[in-house]
């Protein structure tokens, strides 16, 4: 099936040489960085976890959201979701490899990463991320590429797959519950030290992975001909627009929480975020944004005839995905470092030097995801199921 990814026409090589020109470009700075280290990217003493992190958590979020199809469909047998569930899978795989390299590149060092095999700490949360990502990334190349090659060779999907299937099920809430854990159980940053840390980041997850999952599915069927299902994209609309309504509910509860209770530690995080703080206020324009984004996308996707009009859709989704990357991608990383537990304010933004790297990254994820959607794509049509 590997050769499926080396056919394409203009358009889809043209596409896979701009991912290996940016890759090409970030990789510049990330040599740079492994020079100077990281002192050339906006981190500090206070502000040690910054644009690296805050990505790897929302794409540890795009990974689990596989489960949105892959639980109706192996355990419901949601016939609708029969053409896009090996989409949902595959971008599972390139968004895990999207985790790994921000953690490489966070570190600075890369062989640094080998302390954790060599000398594996079960009592850190840490050592849990590492093996649950993994794991997640293994289970999903198999249950994909398994069924994949079978409808190749026009078999049955063998029978082992099913109970992997619903191990991968398990394992999604498993690996955005351990990356809630790293921050939660943090007691001198306040912003993260909630119960319900946890549950926000997975309401987040399955609203945010199958939005964008959703609009690229779009994409590819007026560039590869590719049609999900009239059906399945408007259930996993409606799957999107529940998951968006609870993300919405529990951020307000941690503000109800915050300036309820009148706790300083608990305030000073998003007064800092909406308003600004002792003369900073770097993200303000930016977690406004975000509300007037959130607030747009629901009055959208809530009302089923705005809901069902492919254009408003579209806009309704990509608001979507641009209030929940601010607000887990930007916002809650930063805002958990800014106050600091000095009550003392140290800004951080990420430098160009940093944002290139990120690219390089992200368009590592892209070349990965393009190629196994290409091969993904080209068995469907082969079999007639496209």
């Amino acid at each position: 099936m590997l050769e499926k990814a080396l056919q394409g026409d203009k358009k889809y090589w043209s596409w896979v040489i701009f991912l290996l020109v940016l890759m090409g470009l970030g990789s510049i700075f990330y040599i740079l960085q492994l020079s100077k280290g990281l002192t050339v990217t906006g981190l500090s003493r206070d502000v040690s976890w910054g644009f690296y992190i805050a990505q790897l958590t929302y794409m540890v979020g795009v990974a689990a959201s596989a489960v949105m199809l892959v639980l109706p469909f192996y355990f419901h047998n949601a016939k609708q979701f029969e053409k896009i569930v090996i989409l949902g899978e595959f971008m599972a795989v390139a968004a895990v490899i999207v985790c790994i390299g921000f953690v490489v590149v966070d570190l600075g060092q890369p062989q640094r990463l080998l302390n954790i095999i060599v000398h594996p700490t079960p009592n850190s949360i840490l050592f849990w991320d590492m093996i649950v990502l993994n794991v997640y990334l293994l289970l999903n190349i198999v249950v994909g590429w398994c069924n994949l090659q079978a409808e190749h060779k026009r078999l049955p999907h063998p029978k082992w797959v099913k109970p992997v299937a619903y191990l991968s099920i398990i394992w999604a809430f498993s690996i955005h519950t351990v990356t809630a854990f790293l921050y939660q159980g943090i007691p001198g940053r306040h912003y993260w030290l909630t119960a319900i840390m946890a549950a926000r980041f997975l309401s987040s997850a399955f609203c945010s992975g199958p939005a964008i999952l959703l609009i690229l599915a779009l994409i590819v069927k007026k560039t590869a001909n590719y049609d999900p299902g009239e059906k399945a994209v408007q259930t996993l609309a409606k799957i999107i627009t529940y998951a968006m309504c609870i993300n919405v509910f529990f951020f307000l509860l941690e503000v109800f929480t915050a300036f309820y209770s009148n706790i300083p530690g608990h305030k000073h995080t998003l007064v800092y975020l909406f308003s600004g703080l002792h003369g900073a206020n770097s993200l303000v324009g930016f977690m406004w944004l975000m509300t007037a984004c959130a607030a747009a996308s629901l009055i959208i996707l809530i009302p089923p005839r705005f809901r069902n009009n492919p254009h408003l859709l579209v806009l309704g989704l990509i608001l979507l995905i641009a209030a929940t990357w601010i607000d887990k991608g930007l916002g809650l990383v930063v805002g958990g470092y800014i106050p600091n537990p000095f009550e003392t304010i140290t800004e951080y933004a990420p430098t160009f030097p940093e944002l290139m790297i990120s690219v390089m990254v992200y368009a590592t994820g892209g070349l990965i995801l393009t190629i196994l959607w290409k091969i993904a794509i080209g068995v469907k049509k082969e079999i007639g199921a496209a």
